[in-house]
């Protein structure tokens, strides 16, 4: 059998099983010598085994590599040193010179544009259902049988260290799929260089090899992953001038030729939950995972025994699906644009908000941030972070969606921020200060204030009379024990949603995709400045009629620059809402009191030839105490009193709501659930008690002598004391990672069973 033949079938083979018995009729599977340690390294296992902690994140890894190669193709067969000046500078760059995509964002071309480029990178599912096989194949640089072990095959070699506008500089060869490939990790690597590179002596061969683990023996300590090699200890390599390895219609896997380039197979990869059609769930996880990548991904499904409309899809990222999608899912006016400046570090935030009955599962699971650059995601942060009470938006905590762009960072940053496996952030100091500055962005946001204040109203505001009844009954047990009122009474107030007075309308916003204008709703003059403690930061505003994405969408954003006596200013957080931009800025490290400080703000864009110029002047006054973040009094809102006004009353006690079990769904209950408690966003809680539960049914169907009212009140007062006593718990923490309601629900699902019988059991107590 010649190597061509031996070749194709491993392609065809699609199981673990197939691949070894093919090595093993052929004397290679155990023989020694064919085997070559992977990066030439017999300790390898420490690197390869400490990546990716997911098997999509790793499929990513891969995809990622393959846009590298295509636009290393396209540099190189300019004839260009990729480490040269005279080489793009960055991935979007890249992308715009090579393939004429604006600004490197897929957003400006359409869907058959992008389905086009996506050609040069495909990902094919074939094999089972339920142990599927995964290829990537592009059509990029490929790589000749000689440098392969030098390529793909290396660990921690610097190949792409100095190439500006490539993601994949930490040289691990994307192995962190390697681990979730079968028992015994097995892919299969195909390369050719492409021919219009004229760079090496063997660019008409094509090189495969077969990687895998090799479990410890005699006195290893780990496995060791390792390569075939032919009996001179280098890639098997056979000539031909194309080879069958692009899919054809459906079912046809192996069909279309390709001249040059990779082929990966990954053999049983275990995706777990994304073994549906792969244009269906995969699709979306790779959307989430690459929101901005730099070219189109085209997915074939070709695996037999599905019936489907289509069989093929194109990954264009998901700032590109929202975008498309914003209409039917999305809050309106949103997304809205923000910038943060962090340790000299700007960060664009795009701030999404689905609609309540939007199909969050098909954008996102639980991540509530992610943080990428050059259009992947690097690491998230869950949405338990909006249910922090520092945040307090628990009511849109599933809706809320942030997309942080981190590409602006230097490397020294990026290091310190993101594990080399670009899957997870570090807990350090840069996080907390990340963290506090998008909590502090996300509490004050005014487009989400209100869209949290309507969704509370729809939720509450009808019932609010009906529950009266039950909140009184819980005030009077609670003033009638000095130990429950010493530790429940502590004059927090809470909004009550539909009790209002006269407040001012919301109308929609129309912006301009271009602003006409940007300037201040204030003048602050060298005479007559903004005052500002030395050691606070200081507000102002701007007036706009820019698009709330203004700033940070993928099709022509603006730019915003603020700088001192020349200076870059840092520190700064923007927010754009509805015509109204917040700046929040600190005054720089080195000023005194007394100084007076001259700012510059520029914002421009590619419309805007003259950029609209703002100056303005902070008087820097002695130290003043910072808020605590204590309860004070109300402030009333601007506007004085009448019909369009609307200002919230106050109420001592939680608002507490019965769900049956038609409204499960909406509230994440099932049979077994009990209670659900959210943050209002106003310093206090909600309370949403599963009426429908099951041991609550049983307890009413079993204890016919009891009045089912009876029981069912014991169940909610005990439900809502339960809760209370864990709030208290939780404030004396003051613990911000803690999800609180998360927490309540799992304990009091806990309690469920057995509430009734101990109310039931303990009353019947007597002294003997």
């Amino acid at each position: 059998m010649n190597n061509k033949s031996i070749c194709l079938d491993l392609v065809k083979s699609d199981s673990e099983a197939e691949v070894i018995s093919i090595l093993d009729n052929l004397g290679f599977w155990t023989e020694p010598k064919h085997w070559r340690y992977y990066g030439d390294k017999e300790n390898n296992f420490s690197t390869i085994g400490n990546q990716q902690s997911s098997a999509d994140t790793a499929l990513v890894e891969k995809l990622v590599n393959s846009v590298d190669a295509v636009l290393m193709r396209e540099c190189l067969r300019c004839g260009t040193d990729p480490e040269s000046p005279e080489a793009p500078q960055s991935v979007e760059d890249a992308a715009e010179n090579f393939f004429n995509i604006k600004k490197g964002r897929l957003s400006n071309f359409n869907a058959l544009k992008r389905t086009e480029i996506a050609e040069n990178i495909c990902l094919v599912a074939t094999g089972r259902k339920t142990k599927p096989c995964y290829s990537i194949i592009d059509k990029g640089e490929g790589q000749s049988p000689l440098k392969m072990p030098d390529t793909f095959l290396s660990l921690n070699d610097s190949n792409k260290l100095r190439i500006p506008f490539v993601q994949g500089k930490f040289n691990m060869g994307s192995t962190g799929s390697l681990q979730f490939c079968g028992d015994n990790n097995i892919q299969l690597l195909i390369s050719k260089r492409d021919p219009q590179i004229k760079d090496v002596k063997d660019e008409n061969l094509w090189g495969f090899t077969v990687i895998r683990k090799e479990p410890p023996t005699e006195n290893m300590k780990s496995s060791t992953f390792k390569y075939l090699v032919n009996k001179d200890n280098n890639i098997f390599s056979f000539k031909s001038k194309s080879m069958p390895l692009l899919p054809g219609k459906y079912p046809e896997a192996y069909k279309n030729p390709l001249d040059w380039g990779t082929f990966i197979k990954l053999y049983e990869y275990d995706l777990q939950s994304y073994k549906t059609l792969i244009n269906l769930n995969l699709n979306y996880r790779l959307s989430l995972l690459l929101p901005s990548l730099a070219l189109p991904i085209r997915l074939f499904e070709r695996r037999n025994g599905y019936k489907a409309h289509s069989y093929q899809s194109t990954v264009s990222g998901l700032t590109v699906r929202l975008d498309e999608d914003k209409n039917e899912n999305m809050e309106k006016n949103f997304p809205s644009s923000d910038i943060i400046s962090i340790n000299g570090q700007e960060m664009r935030v795009q701030l999404y908000v689905f609609k309540k009955d939007a199909s969050v599962k098909n954008y996102k699971k639980n991540e509530g941030i992610i943080f990428t650059i050059n259009g992947q995601s690097h690491g998230y942060i869950s949405t338990s972070f909006f249910r922090r009470k520092s945040v307090g938006m628990a009511y849109l905590a599933d809706s809320i969606f942030i997309i942080a762009d981190c590409s602006n960072f230097n490397r020294a940053t990026t290091e310190k921020l993101f594990m080399n496996s670009r899957d997870r952030l570090r807990n350090n100091d840069i996080k907390k200060e990340i963290e506090s500055e998008l909590e502090k962005l996300v509490k004050n946001h005014r487009g989400l204030r209100e869209l949290r204040e309507k969704r509370r109203r729809d939720e509450l505001g009808d019932k609010l009379e009906d529950s009266k009844p039950l909140k009184d009954m819980i005030e009077d047990i609670i003033r009638k024990s000095p130990t429950l009122n010493s530790l429940f009474v502590t004059g927090n107030r809470i909004n009550n949603p539909s009790n209002l007075e006269d407040t001012g309308n919301i109308t929609e916003y129309e912006g301009k995709e271009f602003p006409t204008y940007f300037k201040l709703t204030k003048e602050f003059s060298e005479n007559k400045p903004k005052h500002c403690p030395i050691n606070h930061k200081f507000r102002l505003t701007f007036e706009t009629d820019a698009l709330n994405d203004y700033f940070s969408r993928d099709t022509y954003p603006g730019s915003f620059h603020i700088s001192c006596s020349g200076q870059k200013i840092d520190g700064h957080r923007l927010n754009l809402w509805n015509g109204i931009a917040t700046l929040t800025c600190p005054l720089p490290a080195n000023t005194e009191i007394g100084d007076l400080v001259k700012y510059e703000v520029n914002v421009c864009d590619e419309y805007n030839i003259d950029p609209f110029n703002n100056v303005f002047h902070i008087l820097a006054e002695k130290e003043s105490p910072k808020n605590k973040g204590k309860p004070g009094k109300r402030v009333s809102p601007p506007g004085g009193k009448g019909k369009n006004r609307k200002t919230s009353q106050m109420l001592a006690m939680p608002e507490v709501q019965e769900i049956n079990k038609d409204k499960w769904e909406s509230h994440q209950f099932d049979k077994e659930s009990a209670l659900s408690v959210l943050d209002n966003g106003e310093g206090g809680y909600d309370f949403f008690i599963n009426v429908d539960n099951l041991y609550l049914r049983a307890e009413i169907k079993n204890k016919t002598k009891i009045e089912p009212e009876i029981l069912k009140s014991q169940y909610k007062f005990g439900m809502v004391l339960i809760g209370l006593g864990l709030l208290n718990s939780f404030e004396k923490e003051d613990d911000e990672e803690i999800d609180i309601d998360k927490e309540i629900r799992k304990v009091s699902k806990a309690i469920a069973p057995m509430l009734l019988p101990m109310i039931s059991s303990l009353g019947e107590l007597q002294n003997e």
